[in-house]
């Protein structure tokens, strides 16, 4: 028997041994993989009709090959540079604004001593994140309608002049960012709280005995230990730039503010959906895709030339 076939045998045993030792975890993994499987690859086979002029009465193989017609059609729209616009300054300031703000509010949490006081802010900056985006919509006409909305009541008892942030379009991209730290930046310290869990409390006495203050131990000690996961969320993050979500802004968006409000989601809903242009609809939708597939290769990439981990 050769070296080759002596070592392929050996990977084999290793193999078999390894998922006998752990097949309760691969059986875990069952449910996740189907899930994937049957809903995020076995779709993609219906990207085809981005290359079609498709009609749901001749079928994805009886309509017409067009090539790449449809993203022609795509890039050449007057609102191709609108959308563009508006979907990158949502994500930028999301990028810039809320993507620090569960960051702050783990070190924020993690210097709380008290244990049960700790975890009653916990649950309370926890519980917005299972608020579905209908309340969170509703809510926000209720605070800030300019005819009876609290904030502006307020505002107005006080001598000042009511404001309309809900038909404004220069205060949308503001007003969605905002949305999104009062809901998923609590929530969203999970994982950097986890990460905070596994640092060696003996750092943080070794510091304290040379003389090191919080903001010392939290500079020197707790801001390196959270790194490779600041790291690996942000290339999560800048993969996502496209995405802006389509729930949120369809719920807050309304004829006044529209041009400021539309973006590639809501876009592709119209589009698709209610205008039954499946095939234009479907070029833009890979467009956002392959975008966002390029954005996380290249930062995942980029993350190792400076030296970190990465996501893989």
């Amino acid at each position: 028997m050769s070296k080759n076939e002596t070592r392929l045998l050996s990977k084999e045993k290793t193999f078999f041994q390894y998922f006998k030792q752990h097949k309760w975890l691969y059986f875990m993994l069952i449910p996740g993989a189907v899930y994937f499987i049957m809903f995020r690859y076995v779709p993609m086979g219906g990207l085809i009709i981005a290359f079609k002029n498709y009609s749901p009465f001749r079928g994805i193989m009886g309509s017409k090959w067009v090539g790449l017609e449809q993203f022609r059609k795509f890039f050449s729209t007057a609102d191709f540079f609108r959308l563009l616009r508006n979907t990158l300054g949502i994500s930028l300031l999301q990028l810039v604004i809320y993507f620090p703000a569960p960051i702050i509010l783990s070190l924020l949490l993690n210097e709380v001593r008290h244990s049960t006081y700790k975890r009653f802010v916990q649950t309370l900056v926890y519980i917005p994140h299972f608020v579905s985006w209908v309340i969170v919509a509703s809510l926000t006409y209720q605070l800030f309608n300019v005819t009876d909305g609290l904030v502006n009541h307020i505002v107005v008892s006080l001598g000042g002049k009511a404001f309309d942030i809900l038909s404004n379009g220069k205060s949308f991209w503001g007003l969605i960012v905002g949305q999104d730290i009062w809901r998923e930046a609590g929530y969203g310290t999970i994982i950097f709280l986890a990460a905070l869990s596994g640092v060696d409390q003996q750092l943080y006495e070794a510091a304290r005995i040379d003389g090191a203050g919080r903001w010392q131990l939290m500079w020197h000690i707790t801001l390196p230990a959270l790194k490779s996961t600041i790291i690996m969320m942000l290339i999560l993050r800048v993969g996502s730039l496209l995405n802006t979500g389509y729930e949120q802004i369809f719920l807050m968006r309304n004829d006044l503010n529209i041009a400021y409000a539309d973006v590639f989601d809501t876009y592709i809903y119209t589009r698709g959906i209610v205008n039954g242009q499946y095939s234009f609809s479907a070029a833009a939708g890979m467009f956002k895709s392959v975008v966002g597939m390029i954005l996380v290769l290249g930062s995942n990439k980029l993350a190792k030339v400076v030296g970190e981990a990465g996501i893989y």
